[in-house]
């Protein structure tokens, strides 16, 4: 037996019983052509109907019909949910669209006012353009229809195809035209140019018959077009937002008419409203990505800041993301004050397609310095979006050599701190799409940038703090090393006899400080202040210069060489420099007070190592100071016992004299690093040259100040050979002592002049070493200051001594190895006949080549005067007999002795021997100093001739 079925009538009954089940069962299961078909039969001829709230008749005669289309309209209208869920793409409720059939059912108005409809609520500018056009060539029978958007700032706008050639069939994924596609239209050209400017309707009967019309088009598409209706679109304040164009009436004679003109026009105003709806509503979600990607951005940059590089490549691959552009170059400027020259300290390349960031290389750099737009940008601050780099800007780019990128639209942008100061560029190139970055771009790239700039300042902020914790701990060492001057040890000075500056020999170039006891050394000290009256003039309490010295004494520690007794003979040379030397005409009296300062500090807390092994090791010191590394070390310390409370000797100073004091006080000091050295000298030697003699300029006087702390320094290498050779031995020392601990705490092979194992060459290096640095610098001085050729001569003397040592040295390693040619030639020589054996030796004895020479033996020759160059020396260096050694070994308390020099008759010089005396080797080694540094720099190192380089 079958189931019943139920008639018509009776779900007709049920149905009006039970409305709420109607109304349910309708909304899920009615189709849109059920629907259509519903409002169509009920619509009658009354007034059309909108389910989008608008006036109209009812559309039913009964209570149930209009409870079934309330609760239609709760389910089928327009766009609903919140904007996170319509950017992210979540359905949308699907709205009803009549058919073309069905609208032409309708009568003129009721067409209209669903048109009307058809657009009011939609939000999505493409569905809405799409939309647009349908309903317009329903309106005006046309057979083909376009979309062009305004584009662009005001200045220099454009319009573009958001829809092109769309028919009745056509799809929206069909015919919309993404941004590499699209056609570009300038303001004024062709017809739809002409309509944007002028805002005048066109309509043309015969498209080919019209100058304004772009043939190409239609051999492209293969279309025909006959005629052509166009009117612009404009927004409710008059200003045209775009363009919209019919292409060939479908009915009557093809033609379109005065009222297909009115109905186009009253429709595009209702359009105007809704594409500036959707515009805003497009902004808006723009903007909301835009707050996406900068808080995505932020999270990103702010959990990475203790790397500059992991701040950057992370904003860099956002950028790439975010604007879709085939590369990203940021620069980072070095810091600077206003007005500076811009310098770039260093530089970062994305290129796309290998999302990996690198360092550009030199070429690439080189490029980026000709085109200047980056350097223009970070002068500037100014915004650049070029849009043809090639043939339509002012800065011509050209090809990038160094990776053979051709750039074709750049957009460069500054990047700011938070205290708005410029600290890097970023550049983008070649938008993806081919297209030029427009404003939207330029908007939202000036947004990232200002996260950029927080995230780069913040990270160096951190970079700064870790530098301060490395301080921190170099001063904590520091202060646990050293001690400050205690009350008692101040007394003890002060009560202390000052002898005389003669007495002590302090006017003299050859001043030697063995013969000082230690106390001595602080005394002598206070003469040369007292002498160059610079106690009194600059009221420094003279227990306060007490306290001072003493500190600064007990804060250089007990290394072989660069010592107290150093720094106290570099100041010694100051000293003559400006009362023996004349120097004091050019010299002011804050400048000698700075310079004899800065001479006393030069090596303060000096471990006995270079900067080299500062880096090697990675010291804190090294991450401390990038360059110049002891240097600034040296001058941190010499103000941090400034500010030690009873070690201030420029208290009294006026302000402005206490700063300029402090700026020639860092600048003396920084120059006994050779580096800077070698950059001074050319510019030096240029001022020599032409004789100068006005030394008042400001950059003039801080490079006359500069290499008097070089010769200085190293004027050790002007004193009696006694001397020299005593201090030589004490840096070669110093020297070896950090050789053994690269070898042993670094496992690396020290440089010739730290390696023990080459101490032969000793007289090698110091020879250039003199060639190199010392004979340069004391020649021009001597050529501009007569009174200072003392230092001249001596250095010239013992270079011919270091020479002729040097000499002795190869003709002895010749032999050496000569001597050893010939035992294996003997060896391998028959011993079979007498007769082979007497040629080999008639042989031999003819040939003077096979003779080694004999080595010339050093002497040790009794005491010098203080003059090496005074007759008396002569005399007795030529009247004493050299006492050769036995096994040609020299120990560490002997002193090398040249051996006799023959001089030519054209130089007029006597033939002379240079003698000298035993002296203690203990008691020097530990006493005695002289002025030179040992600062390793590369371009030492890089020369082919290897000297000792007793370095500032």
């Amino acid at each position: 037996m079958g189931e019943k079925k139920l008639t018509r009538e009776e779900v007709a009954k049920f149905l009006e019983k039970d409305s709420q089940f109607a109304e349910e069962y309708f909304s899920t299961k009615a189709t849109s052509s059920m629907v259509e078909k519903w409002i169509t039969k009920h619509s009658g001829g009354k007034e059309s109907i909108s389910w989008s709230g608008a006036t109209g008749t009812s559309l039913g005669d009964t209570e149930k019909g209009a409870a079934i289309l309330k609760h239609f309209r709760k389910s089928m209208s327009g766009a609903g949910g919140s904007l996170k869920n319509l950017i992210s793409g979540s359905p949308k409720p699907k709205t009803l669209r009549r058919s073309r059939t069905v609208l032409k059912e309708m009568n003129e108005k009721e067409m209209f006012m669903e048109l009307i409809r058809d657009i009011a609520n939609e939000l999505d500018i493409n569905t809405l353009s799409h939309k647009i056009l349908m309903n317009v060539s329903i309106l005006t029978n046309g057979d083909r229809s376009s979309l062009f958007l305004v584009r662009g700032p005001k200045e220099k706008r454009y319009l573009v195809s958001k829809l092109f050639d769309v028919s009745e069939n056509s799809t929206l994924e069909e015919s919309i035209h993404s941004e590499a596609d699209e056609i570009r239209i300038p303001i004024g050209k062709g017809i739809v140019g002409h309509v944007a400017l002028t805002k005048e309707t066109v309509n043309i009967k015969n498209a080919y018959e019209d100058p304004r019309f772009n043939r190409e088009i239609d051999k492209k598409t293969g279309y025909k077009t006959h005629s052509i209706l166009c009117m612009p679109i404009c927004s409710h304040e008059g200003e045209v937002i775009g363009v919209a164009q019919i292409i060939n009436k479908i009915s009557g004679d093809h033609e379109f008419t005065a009222k297909d003109e009115q109905v186009f026009a009253n429709y595009l105003t209702f359009c105007g409203i809704g594409l500036m709806n959707a515009q805003l509503f497009d902004m808006s979600v723009q903007e909301y990505k835009r707050n996406q990607m900068l808080l995505q951005l932020a999270r990103g940059i702010f959990e990475e800041q203790s790397s500059l590089d992991g701040v950057v490549h992370k904003m860099m691959s956002e950028a790439i993301s975010l604007l879709k552009c085939e590369r990203v170059l940021v620069f980072i400027l070095e810091e600077h004050e206003e007005g500076d020259e811009v310098v770039f300290a260093t530089a970062f390349d994305l290129f796309a397609k290998d999302g990996e960031v690198k360092k550009p290389s030199a070429a690439t750099m080189e490029w980026s310095s000709k085109n200047g737009i980056a350097k223009h940008v970070a002068t500037t601050g100014e915004t650049l979006n070029i849009e043809d780099t090639q043939n339509n800007s002012p800065f011509k780019m050209g090809v990038d050599e160094g990776s053979g990128f051709t750039p074709r639209t750049l957009l460069c942008m500054p990047i700011y701190n938070s205290e708005h100061k410029i600290i890097g560029v970023t550049q983008l190139l070649n938008k993806v799409s081919g297209q030029p970055f427009h404003e939207q771009d330029v908007n939202i790239f000036e947004a990232f940038a200002i996260f950029c700039g927080l995230g780069i300042h913040n990270t160096q902020m951190y970079e700064n703090a870790c530098k301060l914790m490395a301080k921190q701990a170099v001063a904590l060492e520091v202060l646990s090393y050293h001690a400050t001057a205690q009350p008692e040890e101040v007394d003890k000075i002060k009560k202390m006899e000052i002898r005389s500056a003669e007495d002590f020999g302090l006017f003299d170039f050859r001043f030697d400080d063995l013969k000082l006891a230690e106390d001595e050394t602080l005394t002598a000290s206070i003469r040369m202040f007292q002498e160059c009256d610079l106690i009194n003039k600059f009221h420094v309490p003279y227990d306060v210069m007490c306290t001072w010295l003493l500190s600064v004494k007990k804060n250089y520690r007990n290394v072989t060489y660069h010592n107290w007794r150093h720094a106290f003979n570099v100041a010694q040379t100051m000293f003559a420099m400006v009362k023996s030397g004349g120097m004091d005409i050019v010299i002011t009296d804050l400048e000698c007070f700075a310079l004899i300062v800065a001479c006393l500090c030069h090596d303060l807390d000096h471990r006995g190592t270079n900067n080299a092994y500062q880096l090697k090791s990675e010291s804190p010191l090294a991450q401390l100071y990038g360059t110049s590394t002891m240097e600034h070390h040296h001058f941190d310390h010499c103000i941090m016992i400034l500010n030690s409370e009873g070690n201030n000797i420029f208290e009294s100073l006026s302000s402005e004299d206490y700063r300029n004091v402090i700026k020639i006080l860092e600048s003396a000091i920084l120059s006994t690093d050779l580096a800077l050295y070698f950059k001074k000298r050319g510019s030096f030697s240029q001022l020599v040259e032409k004789g100068e003699k006005d030394w008042k300029d400001t950059e003039k006087k801080d490079l006359l100040r500069g290499m008097m702390m070089t010769a200085c320094d190293v004027s050790a290498i002007t004193k009696p050979w006694e001397i020299q050779h005593r201090v030589a031995e004490l840096v070669a020392g110093e020297f070896f002592e950090q050789g053994d601990l690269e070898k042993v705490q670094l496992g690396q092979q020290p440089i010739a002049m730290m390696d023990r194992e080459k101490k032969d060459e000793l007289p090698k290096m110091q020879v250039g070493f003199i060639d190199a640095i010392c004979m340069p610098v004391y020649k021009m001085f001597a050529d501009i200051w007569p009174g200072l050729t003392p230092l001249y001569s001596g250095v010239k003397s013992n270079r011919d001594n270091w020479q002729a040592l040097a000499d002795v040295h190869e003709d002895a390693q010749g032999n050496k190895n000569r001597g050893e040619d010939a035992d294996e030639r003997v060896n391998s020589t028959s011993a079979g006949t007498a007769k082979t054996d007497s040629n080999a030796q008639a042989s031999n004895s003819n040939n003077p080549s096979s003779h080694p020479s004999p080595t010339p033996q050093p002497t040790t020759l009794p005491p010098q005067p203080p003059s090496a160059d005074s007759k008396e020396m002569r005399e007795k260096a030529s009247s004493d007999t050299a006492a050769p050694e036995k096994d040609g070994d020299l120990k560490h308390s002997e002193v090398i002795t040249p051996p006799k020099k023959l001089e030519t008759s054209q130089d007029n010089i006597d033939v002379e021997k240079q003698n000298m005396k035993n002296v203690e080797g203990s008691r020097s080694a530990t006493r005695r100093t002289s002025a030179v540094h040992n600062q390793e720099r590369e371009s030492l190192d890089s020369k082919p001739k290897s000297s000792l380089c007793v370095l500032l």
